[in-house]
């Protein structure tokens, strides 16, 4: 499976968004950069789904215009007026040539799911490789309004109760992509997130 991160160029903050090839063409989560569409069509004359990993404007501002675009179907876990398919935890959807289990994280956002197979994990904002507040292994934050430290962190007791040992390639909403020892990147980041500590200094 080839997957390309088609916000990498963004000037203007949004997330990553990351295009899948293989048996199906699947976008996860849209971004919210300007030409994204061109990037796609880069890659690929046609999109089967874009799926997204929760509804934050940085993950979904150019959204309508991707869907617009190649008249895919959306998956979704939280309510979405161009839903085509409703998420629910564990769900299997496939993405290029895996099968990711949906595993509902909420706690950065209500509607927050991760995607996992037996080699990868699409993490969307639960737990990241980089952010600037940490390396190797960081976790969303949780300061703003409807947001939760506690239920993040059994979001992340979650995924890895339900990641296999051999995921090897880690794809996170914001930072970089990582290969090697994801389970170690991930326990990691629950171990920070477990010390309840603010994650930035103005907090």
């Amino acid at each position: 499976m080839d997957v390309y991160n088609v916000t990498a160029d963004a000037e203007t903050f949004t997330c990553n968004a990351y295009l899948a090839l293989g048996e199906r063409a699947v976008l996860v989560d849209a971004g919210a950069m300007d030409g994204v569409v061109d990037v796609i069509r880069n890659h690929t004359p046609s999109l089967d789904a874009v799926v997204l990993t929760h509804q934050h404007g940085d993950h979904v501002g150019e959204l309508d215009a991707v869907l617009d675009e190649f008249d895919a179907e959306l998956y979704a876990y939280g309510d979405h007026d161009r839903r085509s398919v409703e998420l629910a935890d564990g769900d299997q959807v496939m993405i290029g040539d895996e099968a990711f289990d949906v595993v509902y994280t909420p706690g950065h956002a209500d509607d927050h799911v991760s995607l996992v197979s037996e080699n990868t994990l699409f993490s969307g904002d639960v737990v990241v490789h980089d952010d600037g507040a940490f390396d190797y292994g960081s976790f969303g934050r949780t300061d703003m309004a409807g947001q939760s430290r506690e239920r993040l962190i059994e979001s992340i007791e979650d995924l890895l109760d339900r990641m296999p040992d051999g995921v090897a390639h880690m794809y996170a909403g914001h930072g970089d992509t990582f290969e090697g020892d994801v389970r170690d990147v991930v326990e990691t980041a629950l171990e920070r997130a477990e010390k309840r500590e603010p994650k930035y200094p103005d907090e």
